[in-house]
């Protein structure tokens, strides 16, 4: 359903046939806070969705304990000067606002969050996309929404490319010796590893998924099991080596006293010796 569509669906909710004034027009209807859903077109392809999933999933993760920032995929973000859902809206397919609420939303309209844009926006660049996300998207995100960082990301090709605003324009960010970019905003790398855009340390660890996390964990309990096992087996060689001191010493002491019975046979005193 367009957008235009959907306005005479939603005028016809508001205003019965009849009751709605003729001279009223659609797009200046005001919509309630909280009303306003995302509209954005299916994804490219399963490798663009996978590839959403993986940056939320992985943030989420990472941030964890953390309640003030927001990250949504094709998602709907209403910025009209004019507060209108009608005009001025972009759906990125990645973007994380910083110093907000953390807490589900239909969409993201800026005059009900304070003015607040997004911090750091990745597209994913296809066929049918890739000349709007290079050129007007960029262009928008620079003068409008003046977002500290923007990144695209092609699936297909791996195309991986990085801007910083500097002085109100995007300049490149450079990439390090294994081809990351640096976010300031996540203070996290971005990197391509198996064909996937994904996060990294400032210490160049990957940050897991959660199922890879859980595999982590998984191999962590089996080396403290292993651990454990091998700290047994070594107690309990100890504990040989104890038993068979002890037994080497009865024995010692066994012998000395056979001896010491048989000098006293021969009128020896072993004590002094």
């Amino acid at each position: 359903m367009s957008v235009a569509q959907d306005l005479q669906s939603v005028a016809g909710i508001i205003f019965p046939s009849g009751d709605m004034e003729s001279d009223l027009p659609i797009e200046d209807i005001i919509f309630p806070p909280g009303d306003i859903e995302s509209h954005e077109p299916p994804l490219e392809s399963d490798l663009h969705l996978r590839q959403i999933i993986l940056l939320l999933q992985c943030l989420e993760l990472w941030w964890q304990n953390r309640n003030d920032f927001y990250a949504a995929g094709n998602l709907t973000i209403y910025y009209s000067q004019r507060q209108l859902k009608s005009e001025e809206f972009r759906g990125p397919d990645f973007f994380v606002v910083r110093g907000c609420e953390k807490k589900p939303r239909k969409s993201w309209v800026i005059w009900q969050e304070d003015g607040k844009y997004p911090n750091i926006i990745v597209e994913l660049l296809s066929p049918s996309t890739k000349a709007t996300d290079k050129g007007l998207k960029k262009q928008i995100y620079q003068d409008i929404f003046r977002t500290p960082e923007y990144f695209w990301f092609d699936p297909n090709n791996l195309e991986f490319v990085g801007f910083h605003l500097v002085d109100g324009n995007y300049q490149p960010i450079e990439p390090n010796p294994q081809g990351w970019l640096w976010s300031q905003q996540l203070e996290l790398y971005l990197g391509v590893q198996n064909n996937q855009l994904r996060y990294f340390t400032p210490q160049g660890e990957l940050v897991p998924t959660p199922e890879e996390l859980a595999e982590q964990e998984k191999q962590r309990a089996e080396q403290e099991k292993q651990r454990a096992e091998q700290e047994k087996q070594r107690a309990e060689q100890e504990k040989q080596r104890a038993e068979q001191e002890k037994q080497r010493a009865e024995q010692e002491k066994q012998r000395a006293e056979r001896l010491a019975a048989k000098l006293r046979e021969l009128n020896i005193d072993p004590d002094v010796l």
